[in-house]
């Protein structure tokens, strides 16, 4: 059965629009408690939130959803997604609940969970969800409804958890950083962290209204990070997004660095402290930069669907510790279940820290392969994947390539497009072979 609600992060879309209704919130609460007390007789849920105005009648749909499934509510108010991924495994409760849309706007909203363990829930769990929806509810009887409290020092409680993944001899005394929390969720965390640990921290971002969430600032617009780190001649800067789960870095020159190259820095951090690094996931856009470099020191590397809970999922299935996303999704398993921004850039700093050196000289080894995208227009019908012109051309550009490019032909999700990404040193080289492929579809 394919799922209906479900995406590759839970469920998302614009509020007041299927299925960001309070109506249908309700009944997916009252469904979910209905699947976990099958095998629990009195579950209990945390739910936390970002910033967006419509967080408060979403939180008041789950609430009432659960409680009369007889499911006994834990509000957490304001969070990031990490850290009720934390929570959710230190309080021992039945599942993780968070509100958000992550990085999107504030017009849009979703619903995602975690497990007992703080991690992403299996396709599995999420159709049986799905099929629960569909049933007639079965409301708990006055005796048996479930009840709700606040926990009052949950960011406290998190603020503690970050601070404890950063190394115990090591202090940011005499950096000057710059965090940007995009409005959302870390607005009243972050800057504590940085804070805490030693460091000056300038916060941009930090101020939500409710309509502001990721508007100009945050992961994905960095460039409000990267001037405030100019006008502060500050030594480096955080953006996070809206939920807090990923992460984008700017140096003191005031250069941006991305995903990619902070997932080989966190492999090869590692590997100077003489850990033992047998492999990272990366994803089907990794830059092939980060993919030569790690094979170099080797150290394998494997390429999961997009999707952090994709880049999880092979993790766990080569039991090894260190993956991630050039959108800054970036997940060190010995440190969290989950992907976590505030973490990743803790992870950084420490690099920084007991290296002495720049994030320009950590990342020497990595630099990034020019790539080209083309979108190439399918007429209604056109079938591609027995095109043998188009499978011709492309074995013949992989073979001219050799292992120092990559080809990445796959349709669009949401559009009749095809999307040919070439992948090469040269970037004229990867230019041209691009558009030898994309020829082969429109003439």
């Amino acid at each position: 059965m394919t799922r209906q609600f479900f995406g590759t992060d839970g469920i998302r879309g614009t509020v007041g629009q299927a299925p960001i209704t309070p109506d249908f919130v309700m009944r997916l609460a009252h469904a979910v408690g209905r699947v976990l007390k099958q095998s629990e007789a009195r579950p209990t849920v945390l739910i936390g939130k970002d910033t967006r105005i419509s967080g408060y009648m979403l939180e008041s749909a789950l609430e009432s959803g659960f409680n009369s499934a007889g499911v006994d509510v834990v509000l957490l108010g304001p969070l990031p997604t990490p850290g009720v991924a934390y929570l959710t495994r230190a309080q021992r409760a039945s599942l993780g609940v968070v509100i958000s849309a992550s990085h999107n706007p504030f017009a849009d909203n979703g619903i995602k969970f975690f497990s007992a363990q703080g991690t992403k829930l299996s396709d599995d769990w999420e159709r049986a969800v799905e099929a629960q929806i569909d049933e007639p509810p079965q409301w708990a009887d006055s005796a048996s409804l479930g009840k709700t409290r606040r926990l009052d020092d949950a960011a406290g409680r998190y603020i503690e958890f970050c601070k404890s993944t950063f190394a115990n001899d090591l202090t940011l005394k005499g950096m000057k950083i710059v965090v940007d929390a995009a409005h959302g969720a870390a607005y009243h965390i972050a800057p504590k962290v940085f804070h805490e640990l030693g460091a000056e921290v300038i916060a941009i971002g930090c101020a939500p209204d409710g309509l502001n969430i990721n508007h100009e600032v945050g992961a994905t617009h960095p460039q409000a990070l990267v001037a405030a780190v100019k006008e502060h001649a500050a030594d480096f800067g955080v953006a996070l997004d809206g939920d807090a789960d990923r992460l984008q870095v700017v140096d003191a020159d005031g250069r941006l660095y991305n995903g990619d190259e902070l997932l080989y820095l966190l492999a090869d951090e590692r590997l100077g402290r003489d850990e033992h690094v047998p492999g990272v996931v990366g994803t089907l856009m990794t830059n092939m930069a980060v993919e030569v470099a790690l094979k170099a020191r080797g150290v394998q590397f494997v390429r999961a669907k997009v999707g952090d809970r994709y880049v999880l999922e092979e993790l766990e299935k080569h039991h090894w510790i260190l993956g991630g996303e050039g959108s800054g999704h970036l997940l060190a398993l010995d440190k969290h279940t989950t992907g976590d921004g505030l973490i990743s850039a803790l992870q950084v700093l420490q690099a920084l820290q007991r290296s002495g050196q720049t994030l320009a000289q950590l990342l020497a080894a990595v630099q990034l392969f020019p790539q080209t995208l083309i979108n190439v227009r399918l007429a209604p019908g056109q079938e591609w994947k027995t095109n043998e012109r188009l499978a011709q051309e492309t074995r013949a550009v992989e073979a001219e390539l050799g292992d120092f490019g990559r080809v990445l032909i796959r349709a669009s999700g949401t559009e009749p497009l095809l999307r040919v990404m070439v992948e090469a040193r040269d970037g004229a080289q990867a230019e041209k072979c691009a558009q030898r492929i994309a020829d082969t579809l429109s003439t």
